[in-house]
């Protein structure tokens, strides 16, 4: 994991729509980027919802949510659609920007291996600096746990 202080990689990704997303854009602002294995399964779907449904209260502390995963871009927009999610999900399919936050890499799930995202999230200042880390999140509660760190 990325230690805290540290400054936060940059990055250019598709979002669900296709429109390209930089961490730059964000530039004195509090970001909260998680990173999630796969859109629309049980785990990933509870932790997008529990964002969602703390929305209010993220906007109103100036606080952007991106989540970012590997899968395509059309998977996103669909898993966005059906949750009415009202953030940006980032597709990094090749997991380049997932392995500069150390969150991509070897699994093993039913006696079999491969590469996918890890569920880790960051918190990054409004200077571009890591603020937090959360390795290997629940995902049910995570929203309310960042809300509460942050106030």
């Amino acid at each position: 994991m990325l230690d805290v202080g540290t400054t936060a990689p940059g990055f250019e990704l598709p979002d669900q729509d296709g429109e390209t997303a930089t961490l730059s854009t964000y530039e004195g602002q509090r970001v909260v980027l998680y990173f999630y294995p796969r859109a629309d399964t049980p785990g990933c779907t509870k932790e997008a919802c529990s964002f969602r449904d703390e929305w209010e209260q993220f906007e109103d502390n100036d606080i952007v949510v991106l989540g970012i995963s590997d899968d395509p871009v059309e998977d996103l927009r669909d898993f966005a659609e059906e949750y009415d999610l009202p953030f940006r999900l980032l597709s990094d399919e090749d997991g380049s920007v997932s392995s500069q936050y150390d969150s991509y890499g070897e699994k093993n799930m039913f006696r079999n291996t491969f590469d996918g995202v890890f569920r880790n999230t960051y918190v990054i200042d409004p200077d571009g600096r890591i603020e937090r880390v959360y390795e290997g999140v629940s995902p049910e509660s995570h929203a309310e746990e960042i809300l509460a760190d942050l106030s």
